[in-house]
Formats: structure tokens, C-alpha cells, sequence
């Protein structure tokens, strides 16, 4: 009876008055559930609904330089597709002409004599990897059309710096591997002078004069021997024997090499599914890197006893790897997800507890491969000195130009 003595006029009043105040109630829970869920892309895309980030996203593509750099030109002419297919067209481009070189190397090549490029490899690889990608591992990719913001997570910065480091030391553990399997003789990706073919060779020299007294002592008492004879021990004796731990090096050289290539492969898929820029550079920076580590390859096959067509047909059978490194990529990225990719929003919850995915973590695993490559494996090389000191200065001042132009390149390359 209350409700009826109410005048209708304000019965509807009081009616819309409830109306209002239980939506208004029923969208503050709304929210509040929502944005715990909202995705960091999506957090950012409400973000650029913000007055203030609106007049900043005119003001940058107002200043934003209206022609296109030479390098993204061309970039775009090689990787015209997807992340999948530019990153199948990377692995094309790092395997075959660096394979195909091959066949303009002498087969007694001297693998000490690449020692400027691979100078100029380290100063890619590095550059690529404090330039390009711990920049875009820990506060991800510009965008030419809006501002772009970073949501610190502690602990997605350590999981970040977890596969660094796991990559890293997955080279490690590789490296540790073939040295005692080898008996001490590791897997060079700067392959300069190393002990393995050389070694045995000067060890069987140096073994050989030790014993020349001796030969000669038993020559002076014995009665030189006849023509016959001697055709006959010459020919029991083959001039050439390879030592064979020398091919067993070879062969686990190899081994190596195919594993290497998968790292490869799956450098080739996370950097385009980060960004195309990263993508390229990346690929540039494997290019420089593939052409010394497989003439250094192929000069080690030809010490173990490969011939140079078995040499280069064993060089292409471990670039398969690189292709199978790249697929596994791309099946991570597409079916373990991608903060960089993904579209729909989803759940903000990844990998224990971050917003980060499987997909985003492979990364991270590639700088810790270079970072390994560049350093531990190369530098020790590069370090290496002659007893001439007039050589070996010049010779330092050419490696580090060669250093400064790999990393120069890679800063012009993403230079605004």
C-alpha cells in the first residue's frame, strides 16, 4: 500500500533512480574483474584511448620522417610475407649461399686466414644481440604509429633473464660435450687455428725427427737396400694416413654443426615473430656469422679425409638442421602463443604467474646462444698473438675495424 500511495511521477523517478544505481554497481564489479584479466596488449590498447596518449601519438607521427630507410626498403623485398614464411625465407638465405661459397674454396684452405671475418661476424652477432634484441626482450618493439608503454613485471624479468642464461649454458654444455668426446678438442665457431687436424699433423713431424738419430744409427750398419726393395716399401706404405681421431673429430664436428644450425632455425622464428626489424637484423647478423663457421667447417672435413665434394655435400645435409630449428620454432610460437602476436586478448596469467608464454621465451634463448658465440667461443680466438709484434698490432687494429663495422651495421640497419 506504501508503493501505491506513491504519485506515479515519482514512482518512475525512484524506479530509474534503483535503475541507475544498480548498474552503476553491477559495472564497477564489471571492471574490477576485468582488468585483472585484461592482457598486456590489451591493457595497452586502453591505454591509447587516453587523451593525453592521443595527443602524443599525433605529435610522434607528425615528427615521424615521411621516406623510407634504403635498409627497410630492401627488407621488405626479401621478407614479404609472415613471420612463419620470412622466417623460411631467413633459413633459406643464412643456408644456401653460404654453402654454395663452398665450391670457390680451395680444398687447403688455411682456416686461420678468416680471422678478419670472423672479427667482423663477432661485431654482427654482438651488435645484433645488445642492439636489437635484450632491447626488445625486456621492453619489447617501437611502433612508428603510437607511443608505445612498458608494465614492469619483476618476475617476467627474471623469467627473461632465466632463458638467457639457459641458452647460454645449453652452448656451454654442447661445447663441454664434443671437447670430451674429442679428448679435449672443442667445436670452434670462429675455427681459427685449431689443434685438431694440425696438431696430429705436426705431432707425427716433431715425433719423426726425434727418432732420425736412430734411423740413422741402424741405415749406417745395415746395407742400403735395392731399387726393388725400396719400390716395394714405398708402396706398402700409403703416403698419407689420417689420424683417426682426426676423423673422429670430423665426423662429431658434424654432430656439432646440425645442432648448431637448429639454434639457428629457432633464432630465425623468434626474431620475426617478435618484429620484423628484429627478424632481418637477426638475419643479417647469422648471414656474416654462417659464411666463416662453414669454410671453417669444410677446411676441418677436408683435414679428417673428406674429399671437397663429400666436404660440401656433408654441409649441406647439416643446414637441414636449421630448417628443423626453424619449424619447431614456428610451432612454438603458433601453438604455445606469443605476447607479440597474439590477438585475442586471453588471460593475463603465462608462465608462473607473468604475462609471458612459451613462445616468448625463445628470445630470450637465442641472445644467450650468441652472447655465448660472440664471446666465449670467438673472443679466445681473436686474442690470439704471433711472436711478431709489428704483425700482430697491425693485425689487431684490422680485427677491431672489422669489429666496429659489424656493429656499425647493425646500428644503421634500426638507426631512426
Amino acid at each position: 500500500m506504501a508503493w501505491n500511495s506513491i504519485l506515479p511521477g515519482r514512482r518512475t523517478g525512484l524506479a530509474l533512480l534503483c535503475g541507475v544505481i544498480a548498474f552503476a554497481a553491477l559495472g564497477a564489479a564489471y571492471d574490477a574483474v576485468a582488468v585483472g584479466e585484461l592482457s598486456v596488449g590489451e591493457i595497452e590498447d586502453e591505454l591509447q584511448n587516453c587523451p593525453l596518449v592521443e595527443v602524443l601519438n599525433e605529435h610522434k607521427r607528425a615528427t615521424a620522417p615521411q621516406t623510407t630507410s634504403l635498409s627497410s626498403k630492401i627488407f621488405a623485398v626479401l621478407f614479404p610475407g609472415s613471420p612463419a614464411v620470412n622466417a623460411l625465407l631467413a633459413t633459406v638465405y643464412i643456408s644456401g649461399p653460404p654453402n654454395f661459397l663452398l665450391a670457390l674454396c680451395p680444398p687447403n684452405i688455411d682456416p686461420s686466414s678468416l680471422s678478419v671475418m670472423v672479427a667482423f661476424a663477432v661485431g654482427g652477432l654482438l651488435g645484433d644481440t645488445l642492439f636489437h634484441l635484450l632491447p626488445e626482450i625486456f621492453l619489447g618493439e617501437d611502433s612508428p604509429e603510437h607511443v608505445s608503454f612498458v608494465m614492469v613485471e619483476p618476475n617476467r624479468n627474471l623469467l627473461l633473464g632465466l632463458g638467457i642464461m639457459v641458452g647460454f649454458f645449453t652452448f656451454v654444455a654442447m661445447d663441454k660435450t664434443l671437447r670430451i668426446a674429442t679428448g679435449g678438442e672443442g667445436h670452434s665457431h670462429s675455427h681459427g687455428p685449431e689443434p685438431t687436424p694440425t696438431t696430429s699433423t705436426e705431432t707425427e713431424g716433431t715425433s719423426t725427427s726425434l727418432d732420425t738419430p736412430t734411423t740413422d744409427l741402424k741405415k749406417r750398419k745395415q746395407p742400403q737396400p735395392t731399387p726393388a726393395a725400396t719400390s716395394s716399401t714405398d708402396t706398402t706404405t700409403p703416403p698419407k694416413e689420417i689420424n683417426p681421431s682426426v676423423k673422429l673429430g670430423g665426423y662429431l664436428n658434424l654432430i656439432a654443426d646440425f645442432t648448431h644450425n637448429i639454434t639457428d632455425g629457432l633464432a630465425m622464428s623468434s626474431s620475426f615473430y617478435a618484429s620484423p626489424t628484429i627478424g632481418a637484423t637477426t638475419t643479417v647478423a647469422v648471414f656474416f656469422h654462417e659464411i666463416p663457421h662453414e669454410v671453417g667447417d669444410f677446411a676441418l672435413l677436408v683435414q679428417s679425409g673428406f674429399s671437397k665434394r663429400q666436404a660440401m655435400g656433408a654441409q649441406f645435409v647439416t643446414a637441414v638442421g636449421a630448417f628443423l630449428g626453424t619449424l619447431i620454432g614456428i610451432a612454438v610460437q603458433e601453438f604455445g602463443g606469443n605476447s607479440h602476436t597474439a590477438t585475442d586478448g586471453g588471460s593475463a596469467v603465462g608462465l608462473l604467474g607473468t604475462s609471458l608464454s612459451w613462445g616468448d621465451m625463445l628470445l630470450p634463448f637465442t641472445a644467450g646462444t650468441f652472447l655465448y658465440v660472440g664471446t666465449v667461443s670467438v673472443i679466445p680466438e681473436l686474442l690470439e698473438t704471433g711472436k711478431n709484434k709489428g704483425v700482430e698490432i697491425r693485425k689487431t687494429i684490422v680485427q677491431f675495424l672489422a669489429v666496429a663495422l659489424g656493429a656499425g651495421i647493425m646500428l644503421w640497419i634500426s638507426w631512426d
